[in-house]
């Protein structure tokens, strides 16, 4: 391989941990804003995170896809760039930890609109049984016995 050549591939791969890092931060802010927005049940905000969240792991999964194809051209460049690569997950693995907690959120909300809700239609969802078809059917509090 010329040495032109194992620059321009030292460049790129640098270029695209640059972008990778870039992606990073940015997703960790719009976590944060994500938490924010759950914490102030602000759905417009939720929803504008949760689009930018998703675009932004597109991004990186396909930043991922062309680190690892010029990793297989240069390795020589991919070790020399390799405590770059591990910082980056490092703060991949803080991401995925900060969207747990989000995550943790939205599921202790929802049951409690599962609560609310099944006090309102006089439904226990702790009491339900499960029907032929394996679908879950709550009983109701008080039944009609008959009509006149």
């Amino acid at each position: 391989m010329s040495a032109a050549l194992q620059v321009e591939l030292d460049d790129a791969l640098s270029a695209v941990l640059d972008d990778m890092q870039r992606s990073l931060a940015e997703l960790a802010d719009a976590l944060a804003r994500e938490r924010t927005a759950l914490l102030d049940a602000d759905v417009p905000a939720i929803d504008a995170a949760g689009a930018r969240k998703q675009a932004l792991m597109q991004s990186l999964e396909r930043l991922d896809a062309e680190r690892q194809q010029l990793a297989l051209a240069a390795p020589h460049a991919a070790a020399a760039q390799q405590t770059r690569w591990q910082d980056l997950l490092a703060r991949l693995r803080d991401c995925r930890d900060q969207n747990q907690r989000n995550g943790s959120i939205v599921q202790q909300r929802l049951g409690s609109v599962r609560r609310a809700l099944a006090i309102l239609t006089g439904q226990d969802s702790e009491t339900g049984v499960y029907g032929r078809s394996g679908a879950l059917h709550a009983r109701a509090r008080s039944h009609t016995l008959a009509e006149v």
